[in-house]
């Protein structure tokens, strides 16, 4: 395992990292506390020290489970978590549906704090702003009061993790411009709007970034097909089919990245890993062997500068299809 410092920080990551909420939400199907705990400490056994988590993961369970996990260990981690969504004043949404948010100093000060008793620690290294509007970002009161928890050692660094769709290219825009705040973004081989304008802004506001969802949902592992369905409650469900059926066309293009030591999933990360602004990259993991296989991406071969070029190549051209008309 390879490590970087995240722009704007003095924080040193793992080149890959572990997103709890796979874990954690149900959106990937359901797992015992007993498996997240031995996921977790397998990780850090493969060299990843950088755990991101979120307190409305399983309403503060997978901050509990974490603490918990890495508690032996927790000096030699970079405990990273989101806070924003007020879902202890509301019931509980279902599906994809939001929490009402709170930006209020108040309420920020509130969920540090709460985020700290459950992830068992004195402070946390990285808490982002859960995907923050506009009015949020341009509130100094809420930056003040961000201040004054760095001060009193409570938390290391802020930033924002932003969307999709939700607190998106605008906000990031600015967050990272005006603000200069590290962020974590949706970024793949695929997917790289917005991502572009994500790394021009941290190029011009001097935060790092970190990247999420780095196989757009699997389809970069390399096992789907059109015929691929999923299991009830799977987030992937909420896609539309055409994402599935063009996504598979786009991915057999690029099976010129595989080698003898390196699988496609692992070049989409070492793809990421290519871009200086990527300290870190968040796979979706939710078993064993996926670890194993993004734990090894940071030790597998960078891709040749022809290699991203070609896949430059067929990005701008939209891999040679049409573009499928998604149905409302």
């Amino acid at each position: 395992m390879k490590y970087r410092r995240l722009g704007g920080t003095d924080l040193d990551l793992s080149e890959v990292g572990f997103g709890v909420w796979t874990l954690t939400t149900g959106w990937w199907g359901e797992h015992e506390e007993d498996e997240v705990v031995r996921m977790l400490r397998l990780a850090y056994d493969l060299g990843v020290t950088f755990f991101d988590n979120a307190d409305v993961y399983g309403e503060g369970q997978a901050e509990t489970i974490m603490g918990k996990a890495l508690a032996p260990v927790r000096d030699h981690c970079v405990y990273a978590t989101k806070i924003g969504y007020d879902w202890y004043n509301n019931q509980r949404e279902s599906g994809q549906r939001e929490h009402p948010q709170d930006y209020s100093p108040r309420f920020v000060r509130f969920a540090v704090e709460q985020s700290l008793q459950r992830l068992a620690t004195d402070r946390i290294e990285w808490v982002q702003l859960h995907n923050p509007r506009m009015e949020a970002l341009q509130d100094n009161g809420l930056f003040a009061e961000m201040e004054a928890l760095q001060r009193e050692g409570k938390v290391r660094w802020w930033g924002a993790a932003l969307g999709p769709a939700i607190g998106w290219r605008d906000e990031g825009v600015y967050a990272g411009r005006e603000r200069g705040l590290p962020m974590q973004v949706i970024h793949n081989l695929l997917e790289q709007e917005p991502g572009r304008d994500f790394i021009d802004a941290a190029v011009a506001g001097g935060g790092g970034l970190v990247a999420r969802v780095p196989h757009s949902s699997g389809l970069l592992e390399g096992h789907y097909t059109a015929e691929t369905t999923f299991p009830p409650g799977d987030h992937r469900n909420h896609r539309p089919r055409e994402w599935l059926i063009e996504g598979v066309q786009k991915v057999e293009q690029l099976r010129f990245l595989e080698r003898e030591d390196r699988n496609l999933g692992q070049a989409a990360i070492q793809w990421l890993l290519a871009q200086p602004m990527f300290a870190s990259v968040l796979p979706n993991i939710y078993d064993e062997a996926q670890l194993r296989e993004f734990a090894a991406a940071s030790d597998s071969p960078p891709l040749t500068e022809d290699e991203i070029g070609r896949v430059d190549a067929l990005y701008q051209a939209n891999f040679g299809l049409t573009p499928v008309e998604v149905k409302s």
